[in-house]
């Protein structure tokens, strides 16, 4: 794989770190890593969104889901299996993950359930009202000269 030195975009940009470290992230991302668990992201409203993420052989008090300011992290640690089990064949895995999800600004988790073998997390993008586009009413130019002139 090769490395990307991504100095010279620091240097010319301002105000643009995230944008840097986002690029960062995807070349320095290790593309085998992320394909167990299996899962699903799908958008259910217009401001709202569901990470479905296969979890059979877990219960959920082997399950975590923390998010960390702009970060979603999924844990799995399997409890040790003390009966002495023969396998024939083993397909279902039950290995210890790990799962990070980038977030966006204004994303935060409303909650999660674990059923039938998926673990489902609902999010939602919570936009404050003074980072929402506004309407900017427009004055005519003569009523502001008309009340210049008469002061």
């Amino acid at each position: 794989m090769r490395a990307y030195d991504l100095a010279p975009l620091y240097r010319a940009t301002v105000g643009f770190d995230r944008v840097a470290d986002l690029f960062d992230r995807v070349l320095t991302q290790d593309a085998g890593g992320t394909s167990y668990p299996p899962y699903n992201i799908e958008k259910t409203d217009e401001n709202a969104y569901r990470i479905s993420i296969a979890v059979a052989g877990f219960s959920e008090a082997e399950l975590g889901v923390e998010q960390r300011e702009q970060e979603l992290v999924v844990t799995a640690r399997k409890e040790k299996d003390d009966t002495d089990r023969t396998f024939l064949h083993r397909g279902i895995a039950t290995r210890a993950f790990e799962k990070r999800f980038h977030l966006a600004d204004h994303v935060r988790v409303t909650g999660a359930v674990s059923e039938n073998g998926m673990l489902h997390i609902d999010l939602v993008r919570e936009v404050p009202e003074a980072l929402k586009p506004r309407r900017i009413e427009i004055a005519a130019a003569n009523a502001q000269v008309i009340e210049g002139s008469a002061s």
